[in-house]
């Protein structure tokens, strides 16, 4: 596919053969956004780890500093005792049954959905259809929980979930193009350390083996591992 002519200007700013600062990427990734709308801002970390091995499937959750510049669409699957907390908290769908039906149905029109842990096993049932796009609740990353109003608050606040895929891979949104370069330094940094931080020790090598950041279309942009290869 041919390169427009503002695509041809973005990549020939950014040097392949260059590994910049956290810093200096921050401000470069806002420099060849082409898009006319908001961009993600997302991060690309290439991990020396097995994700075939459990104890190396790293997950995790990070609240970012500056959250990501999207509302998360929010759906508590709750008994009914729960629902006034979820949604004076700010959560866009609260229910179960009606839920549960329609998730059956193909319906999942939400960013995260949380759960209280006496309504797990009704929605175990929906694991194949959740499980894919990372929407099945799991204590692991705060989503099943009694205190609904707390989690429902966190993800508007900012807090994102974080997987390796089964290339070693982690994906995440930390910004929009938007944000000043400020922001998108401190939400990275705050990513790759929750990402060190799960680091396990069975873990043999090199562990952080590469990082990029691109936004949506532009092109990625290798960050020094140097700060954070541990």
């Amino acid at each position: 596919m041919a390169l427009t002519k503002k695509r041809k200007i973005a990549v020939a700013k950014v040097d392949k053969n260059k590994v910049y600062s956290l810093k200096d990427a921050s401000s470069l990734v806002k420099d060849v956004n082409t898009t006319k709308f908001d961009a993600s801002v997302d991060l690309h970390v290439r991990l020396g780890v097995d994700p075939k091995k459990a104890d190396q499937s790293i997950r995790g959750t990070v609240s970012l500093p500056h959250g990501t510049g999207k509302t998360k669409r929010v759906l508590v699957l709750c008994t009914p005792d729960k629902e006034a907390d979820a949604k004076a908290a700010g959560a866009d769908y609260v229910g179960l049954d009606e839920f549960i039906q329609k998730i059956e149905g193909g319906w999942v029109d939400v960013d995260v959905i949380v759960a209280t842990p006496s309504v797990m096993p009704r929605i175990g049932k929906l694991g194949k259809i959740l499980g894919p796009r990372n929407l099945m609740p799991n204590p692991k990353t705060g989503t099943v929980t009694n205190d609904v109003a707390a989690a429902v608050n966190e993800v508007k606040g900012g807090k994102i979930a974080f997987k390796v895929d089964k290339a070693g891979i982690i994906h995440a949104s930390i910004g929009r193009v938007s944000f000043t370069a400020e922001k998108i330094v401190e939400n990275s940094q705050e990513l790759l350390n929750a990402i060190i931080k799960a680091k396990p020790a069975t873990a043999k090598g090199t562990y952080v083996k590469s990082v990029f950041m691109a936004s949506s279309m532009s092109p990625g942009i290798a960050i020094d591992t140097k700060a954070f290869a541990h």
